[in-house]
């Protein structure tokens, strides 16, 4: 054998193994494929779920698999990832056919054998654009929630064949923010279908149940939303303190991945929680889903964020803090100015603000924004609507590639 190619060879099996370890880092994709195995072979499946993103990212997808699934029953569903961890805990999370594919090359051979229509993209992952570039189906913004961050009303939409957003507010978020982008061309309102159905919980506890739920420090000033720091630990401390208040914190999967500062103060924050006992509770992504998390709580304290609308529907109290940095960037729809908003200099007020908030409390105003966020197929219809818009869709691509064709197109 050549000494070149040997070489290779060895570098290949090290680099095999080291992406195989128990060590290897989480917020990496490991790109430990089935390519092989895929080679010359087709998926079965008219929907690609296109997840290309590493194991600490995998909150951005599992919220959806139901929705996936009652797809599924209607349009043969498939999803790709680039990271073996994260197929293997789908598979254990849903039956819908998941494959790791590592190498562009089989991604193109798949897709050139395949009769997939539809694509669905949960976030926007810069290797998103490996299977974008394919003009042979129609591509989807799903998105992992939406909010009042200023990157939901993002450039990168343009990418996409369609957005499919929760409501009125994010369509008029677009409208507002994105030159060059036609809305009424490109969207379609379908609701929230990731999101479970809500069952609040009576509270049989004396106490007021708070649930604080910051959002992670983000990746560059002006999507640093984040209350970790500036208010989490204050506010936080003043409420165990208080008496009158159970306190749960669910921190978010990613706090503390590009800051060791903030990694720190979320221990902290967590630590001080766990102490206290009598009932207040530290709640991990992996402990119990959102919904669950929202059905115990009376009122949350939550940043610029998808758990803010994703609230909405319980019809109880929400507080939303404002943002320490001047550079993050916000997109009202219109919650922002509605609701009360905590100040980091007012953060070791939590107890007196929760308890104005609980005494001025008006669920009409919030049935109000309901509508606007999450539209009227919140929260019985929204799947159904997401199978329908679906199904458009590939009835869209279809056409599309007959007109193309007879335009003298040729194959797609």
């Amino acid at each position: 054998m050549p000494l070149v190619s040997l070489r290779r060879r060895l570098q290949s099996r090290i680099l095999r193994a080291v992406r195989s370890s128990r060590f290897f880092p989480v917020a990496w994709i490991d790109r430990l494929g089935d390519d092989d195995a895929l080679a010359g072979t087709s998926l079965d499946a008219t929907v690609l779920v296109y997840f290309p993103d590493a194991l600490d990212s995998l909150y951005q997808v599992t919220p959806w698999l139901p929705a996936f699934e009652e797809l599924h029953a209607t349009l043969p569903v498939a999803i790709a990832t680039q990271d073996s961890r994260v197929s293997s805990r789908l598979r254990e999370l849903t039956d819908i056919p998941v494959a790791t594919i590592a190498r562009y090359g089989t991604l193109d051979d798949l897709l050139g054998r395949s009769e997939v229509k539809l694509a669905l993209y949960v976030s926007h992952a810069p290797r998103n654009f490996e299977a974008l570039r394919f003009t042979s189906l129609m591509h989807v913004y799903l998105g992992h929630g939406d909010s009042d961050k200023g990157v939901s009303a993002s450039n990168q939409l343009k990418a996409y064949d369609y957005a499919f957003l929760p409501g009125e507010a994010a369509v008029e978020r677009v409208r507002l923010r994105l030159a060059k982008y036609d809305v009424a061309e490109h969207t379609k309102i379908v609701g929230q279908p990731q999101n479970a159905p809500l069952t609040l919980v009576p509270n049989l506890d004396a106490r007021v149940r708070v649930l604080y739920a910051p959002t992670w420090e983000g990746a560059q000033p002006s999507v640093a939303y984040s209350s970790v720091l500036s208010h989490g630990r204050g506010l936080v401390d003043a409420l165990l303190a208080d008496g009158r208040f159970r306190v749960d914190v669910r921190p978010h999967p990613l706090s503390g991945v590009t800051s060791g500062e903030y990694a720190v103060a979320t221990r902290a924050i967590t630590d001080a929680v766990a102490a206290a006992g009598s009932g207040n509770r530290v709640i991990r992504a992996d402990d119990e889903t959102l919904e669950q998390s929202f059905a115990r709580a009376d009122v949350l304290i939550t940043d610029v964020s998808a758990v803010a609308s994703a609230w909405l529907p319980t019809l109880r109290p929400l507080i939303v803090t404002t943002p320490a940095g001047e550079q993050a960037a916000e997109a009202d729809g219109g919650l922002l100015a509605a609701i009360p908003r905590l100040t980091a200099t007012d953060a070791e007020r939590a107890p007196e603000i929760v308890a104005e908030v609980i005494a001025a409390d008006d669920p009409s105003a919030r049935a109000e924004l309901v509508r606007s966020y999450l539209s009227a197929f919140t929260p019985d219809q929204s799947r159904a609507r997401f199978v329908e818009a679906c199904v458009e869709v590939a009835a869209e691509r279809d056409a599309e590639r007959a007109r193309l064709r007879a335009l003298g197109g040729g194959a797609l």
